[in-house]
């Protein structure tokens, strides 16, 4: 018999949330880190993170975020960026592999890199849509700013 008080084990939120922070990673985003997972069945099912579209410079390898040249605070003006977020990529990514994301949980971790202390405390507006849309029926959302 295993000693509960030596060994624990992580709940199922918090691993999936972890799996979206360490995607989260590949971001490429300058402002910040964004990741996500989706699950289905109790297994990851798609994954995504922030950044710009195939084959497109990063702002990561540019050094510059065309929001931040502009003054453009956070959370606003989103058609100026480059990046695809990580909500929509990991949707994209499904279909591009041909799996329903239907009925699935969303788990998204998302990481200020550029001092702002502002908590958004959901996906943006477009990401909502295509949550929605893609019929994910909820998300997790673990903010650090």
């Amino acid at each position: 018999m295993t000693d509960s008080r030596i060994y624990s084990r992580i709940d199922k939120e918090s691993w999936y949330t972890e799996i979206a922070r360490v995607i989260s990673m590949r971001s490429t985003c300058i402002r910040a880190r964004a990741g996500c997972v989706i699950v289905k069945n109790d297994a990851v099912i798609s994954q995504g993170y922030s950044g710009a579209p195939r084959g497109e410079p990063n702002c990561c390898d540019l050094g510059v975020c065309k929001r931040d040249e502009l003054g453009i605070p956070p959370g606003e003006r989103y058609e100026l960026c480059v990046s695809v977020h990580s909500e929509l990529n990991a949707i994209i990514n499904a279909a591009r592999n041909g799996v329903s994301v239907m009925d699935g949980t969303m788990y998204i971790f998302f990481e200020r890199m550029d001092g702002q202390k502002i908590m958004h405390g959901s996906p943006c507006k477009m990401c909502l849509r295509a949550i929605k849309n893609a019929g994910i029926k909820e998300y997790v959302l673990k903010e650090i700013i």
